[in-house]
C-alpha cells in the first residue's frame, strides 16, 4: 500500500507561481512512476507532468516535475500561472499493476 499527501496548493494570481509537493509513504524507488494530474471543475482529470527513474515528462511548458529519492517527494513547480490552470492537482504513483493516488490539493489562480 502506498500512500500520498499533497501539499503546496492554495490561492495565487495570474502571473505568480506556487510549488507543489507529494510525499510518498514509501520509499519512490521501488515506484516505476509518478505523475501529477489535475482536474478542473465540471473536466476530466489531466496528466500535467510525469517521472520515472530515469526521465521526466512535463505536458505542460510552465511546469516541472522534480524527484527526490532522499525525501521520498515528488514536487511540481508550476510557473506563469493562469487562471485556467485552477483545479485540483492530485499525485499518482504506480507500483507494478497497482495506481495509487493522494487526495488532492486545490490551486486557484485569480485573474
Amino acid at each position: 500500500q502506498v500512500q500520498l499527501v499533497e501539499s503546496g496548493g492554495g490561492l495565487v494570481q495570474a502571473g505568480g507561481s506556487l510549488r507543489l509537493s507529494c510525499a510518498a509513504s514509501v520509499t519512490i524507488a521501488s515506484l516505476n512512476a509518478m505523475s501529477w494530474y489535475r482536474q478542473a471543475a465540471g473536466k476530466q482529470r489531466e496528466l500535467v507532468a510525469t517521472i520515472t527513474k530515469s526521465r521526466s515528462t512535463n505536458y505542460e511548458g510552465r511546469f516541472t516535475i522534480s524527484r527526490d529519492n532522499a525525501k521520498n517527494t515528488v514536487d511540481l513547480q508550476m510557473n506563469s500561472l493562469k487562471p485556467e490552470d485552477t483545479g485540483v492537482y492530485y499525485c499518482n504513483a504506480i507500483q507494478g499493476p497497482l495506481n495509487y493516488w493522494g487526495q488532492g490539493t486545490q490551486v486557484t489562480v485569480s485573474s
